[in-house]
């Protein structure tokens, strides 16, 4: 959804559909007098391939047209499923109740009797401003709430959920463009015995520094972050092979190990295991799936931690 910033000035641009050119005009010199950018087109059809290249928030469509009248343009603009909002005013000179129901169950928010007096049409679209605002602030709030429904309230980053939903995201990515992909697991050598030795708060401030470390360690925007586990984190890392994994792994390994996390005024050291696993998609068939990586990944995990728990492992897939 492309986001406009709340502002109660702003006049949207609209779109007019109107096959009469002299109706047509006047329209438009009567919104672009009111200070509104317009575009017009002259039928419904048009006016359909209009709305669907650009952004109108505001469409303004007569009733009755050729190819396509402005009933259907409502309905297909409706069965839009680009997440927008449209206010769609609909102008017409049938003004019988049963005309006005027709063209509300069509999708129209509102309508105006032909030929449309200036001041009356000022107001209608100082409505349709509103309802628009209102629009886009539950947008933003429904996105705000899906947002923290996909982070980790410990650490800040994404959570398993987003791992889950976006990982298989970023391996479709991969075979698209032919490029690489890995993932790394990282597991905090001491979080136990760290919860043991000073309780369970002080293993959600290692977790938050840890989760901090990374996350600054990584591309922004291009790689992402996720909590795995209770002590364990998933970086993934965007157009990148197993061997420059390893590159990452051991640069967040020397991060990790250069921390000193104070706990109850005591300054704690902490190392951690890694296990990567990547594949490029150029020379793998299509049939990477989320789990074999993820799989991959761990067991060269658990080798790294059988090992001496402050290692890391890796294996390139096919």
């Amino acid at each position: 959804m492309e986001e406009i910033q709340r502002n109660p000035t702003k006049n949207y641009p609209i779109l007019v559909v109107d096959d009469n050119r002299l109706q047509r005009t006047i329209l438009e010199a009567g919104l672009k007098a009111a200070g509104y950018e317009v575009v017009a087109a002259e039928n419904g059809k048009e006016g359909l391939d209009v709305f669907r290249k650009g952004y109108y928030p505001i469409v303004m469509t007569d009733w009755v047209m050729p190819e396509m009248n402005g009933l259907e343009l409502c309905r297909a603009i409706r069965s839009d499923d680009s997440g927008r909002y449209t206010y769609i005013i609909l102008l017409t000179s049938q003004d019988s109740k049963n005309d006005i129901i027709a063209g509300l169950e069509a999708g129209a928010d509102e309508y105006l009797i032909k030929p449309a007096h200036q001041a009356e049409l000022v107001s209608r679209l100082k409505t349709a401003k509103r309802i628009l605002e209102l629009e886009i602030s539950q947008q933003r709030y429904i996105e705000e709430i899906k947002n923290l429904s996909l982070i980790d309230p410990v650490t800040g980053v994404f959570n398993r959920r987003y791992m889950d939903e976006h990982i298989l995201q970023e391996i479709k990515r991969a075979y698209r463009y032919e490029r690489s992909l890995s993932v790394i697991l990282v597991s905090i050598t001491q979080f136990r015995d760290i919860i043991v030795a000073h309780g369970h708060y002080s293993g959600d401030v290692v977790l938050k520094q840890c989760a901090d470390c990374l996350g600054e360690s990584i591309r922004k925007d291009v790689d992402w972050l996720a909590r795995y586990g209770e002590d364990s984190f998933m970086v993934v890392l965007a157009e990148t092979d197993m061997a420059g994994g390893m590159i990452v792994a051991k640069r967040l390994r020397l991060r990790i190990a250069s921390l000193g996390i104070r706990i109850h005024d005591k300054e704690v050291r902490i190392s951690a295991s890694f296990g990567v696993a990547g594949f490029t998609a150029s020379q793998q068939k299509l049939g990477m799936t989320a789990d074999v990586l993820i799989e991959n990944a761990d067991r060269c995990l658990t080798k790294a931690q059988e090992e001496d728990g402050e290692t890391i492992k890796g294996v390139q897939i096919g």
